[in-house]
């Protein structure tokens, strides 16, 4: 990340003052992604977006997702049909997951979503629509209700869709709306599509302060190192190949994640199952060498590289610009392209001296640099006075 992206970034965040209300405004949040209970990790991340508009006081926000853990404002959007219906699509893995391995029945449940949502936006007539991922959009009513987009790194692999970017150019021209990407290498490739009409403006999502606190004095010479993902081809990405011959007993690899795609996996991998926040703190972290991640997926920030960074543990991942974005390489951490960089920066951070001072420099850039939910909910909350505030 630039200076001056990032200097324009914290200016957004800090110069700008949101004025008192007299009434909260209405805000119906859209996900496809909600945690089942308090141990799923599937769309934690707009559990915590939520639950910090929700305690900001400024909004009074209606979720509509599928059923789980409550919202922090206790309302939803979602009627019984639709929130079964959801369910059952999530339990099949997910639209993203379904639009990969099953293109057809991916379509048609993104049909089923789409009709849905456009009938629950016009139950609840809020005065701004946030929704998270692009395609989202397409289900929302003809009202001329401004929009807020949270764009994620999933989106541009739906983006390269033919047709879709024209669609999205007309559903956007239909509303004021303001694309919301969570990364700042997002920017450029979405000004290009959509800059003329719609405002990007990035919105880097939080890290809970939890993290900081992790201890890590077990980890002290470990060599168990943790792989945290879905586990599918691309988020394994060279880690099969790569990792042959660099794992074994002395050094060992964990993989934490649920099974989205019939892969064999070597038998260097020991393979746990899907985890979740509590336990990686608790349990993972503390005892960890550090976090590998070879993805080659479409990724936008990922929200386990922030936590583990925050919580001083060094991170190894591939040269993609999701990771680039966070690690300044022999700073916070290694950026790898090939098999003997992955060696040599497995033997640096299996270094006491040295997992100590990157773990201590990728902390202060995630504290100075990422910043809190709060922060997050307070530019959502900016831009939905902007949007109201533009309209004719």
């Amino acid at each position: 990340m630039s200076r001056s992206n990032l200097a324009a970034c914290r200016k957004m965040s800090n110069d700008r003052r949101m004025q008192p209300s007299t009434a909260p405004l209405h805000i119906l949040m859209a996900s496809t992604s909600w945690p089942h209970d308090s141990h799923d990790w599937r769309g934690r991340f707009i559990f915590d977006l939520q639950a910090a508009l929700t305690q900001s006081g400024e909004v009074a926000l209606t979720l509509w997702a599928p059923p789980g853990v409550a919202p922090s404002s206790g309302k939803t959007a979602t009627t019984a049909a639709e929130a079964t219906w959801l369910k059952r699509m999530s339990e099949r893995g997910g639209i993203a997951h379904l639009l990969r391995t099953n293109p057809l029945s991916g379509l048609l449940h993104a049909r089923g979503i789409l009709g849905r949502l456009h009938t629950a936006g016009l139950r609840a007539a809020p005065d701004v629509y946030h929704v998270n991922w692009l395609q989202l959009t397409l289900g929302l009513p003809d009202d001329g209700r401004p929009a807020l987009i949270s764009v994620l790194g999933s989106d541009f692999g739906l983006l390269r869709l033919p047709g879709m970017t024209t669609l999205l150019r007309r559903a956007f021209s239909r509303r004021r709306t303001v694309l919301a990407p969570n990364a700042v290498w997002m920017l450029e490739p979405l000004r290009e599509r959509f800059g003329d009409i719609a405002e990007v403006r990035p919105n880097p999502f939080g890290v809970n302060a939890n993290w900081f606190d992790v201890a890590r004095a077990t980890a002290t010479n470990s060599r168990d190192w943790l792989v945290v993902s879905r586990i599918t081809r691309n988020k394994l990405g060279d880690l099969p190949a790569w990792g042959e011959g660099l794992f074994g007993k002395t050094r060992r690899l964990h993989l934490l994640g649920p099974m989205q795609e019939t892969l064999e996996l070597p038998d260097w991998i020991t393979q746990h199952g899907a985890t979740n926040p509590r336990a990686l703190r608790e349990t993972h972290f503390p005892r960890a060498a550090g976090l590998l991640t070879l993805s080659r997926h479409d990724e936008g920030r990922p929200q386990v590289m922030i936590e583990a960074m925050a919580a001083g543990l060094p991170v190894i991942a591939s040269r993609i610009p999701g990771h680039s974005d966070l690690i300044r390489h022999g700073e916070t951490g290694w950026l790898v392209a090939s098999r003997e960089e992955l060696f040599n920066a497995l033997e640096q951070a299996e270094d006491p001296i040295m997992a100590a001072r990157i773990g201590a420099q990728a902390q202060a850039w995630i504290r100075e640099r990422i910043g809190s939910w709060d922060d997050c909910a307070k530019r959502c909350l900016q831009a939905y006075r902007d949007l109201l505030e533009a309209r004719p």
